[in-house]
């Protein structure tokens, strides 16, 4: 589907009967890989949860994501976009500050030629660690469980409800 935002062509993928897991977390709903407890920052404009996709060295990675339902960077407005940004670097400085890595990665995919599989856009802040080869694994095949994700999420409310 072309979608024309500013005047541009913008390509969506996101299938006509899509349930979007991301705006189902934003009002307030829980599904099978992501609760409420995964919940760890919040602005008028985002929202930022402990992702339930980990990778083998990088456990306790958060996703970053608009409140409001844009599936990709070329449609996103301005203003959603400083919002995630802002939730971005907070969630960076936590994540540096309380999970004993030595660095932060983020990134953001879109189309499926860009391994977006995720209709909702979302920023991924990685926990980094040396040698942890990142980007020469892929995640894992299950889910963390609740209680897995737990205490990565604890101690970022902890920093936050500090700061």
């Amino acid at each position: 589907m072309v979608v024309l935002v500013f005047g541009v062509g913008v390509f969506n993928h996101e299938p006509v009967d899509y349930r979007c897991p991301f705006c189902l977390v934003a009002s307030g709903g829980e599904d099978e890989v992501t609760a409420q407890d995964d919940l760890v920052l919040e602005s008028v404009g985002a929202f930022a949860f402990v992702s339930s996709r980990w990778w083998p060295n990088n456990k306790g990675q958060v996703l970053v994501a608009p409140r409001a339902h844009h599936e990709n960077l070329y449609d996103l407005p301005a203003a959603d976009g400083y919002a995630v940004h802002d939730l971005v670097r907070e969630v960076a400085v936590a994540i540096r500050s309380t999970y004993g890595c030595s660095g932060v990665s983020t990134r953001q995919h879109n189309e499926p030629d860009g391994h977006q599989d995720a209709w909702h856009l979302h920023v991924h802040v990685f926990p980094r660690y040396r040698g942890d080869n990142l980007y020469g694994t892929r995640h894992l095949e299950t889910t963390a469980t609740p209680d897995e994700r737990a205490p990565y999420a604890q101690k970022l409310r902890r920093y936050f409800a500090d700061a």
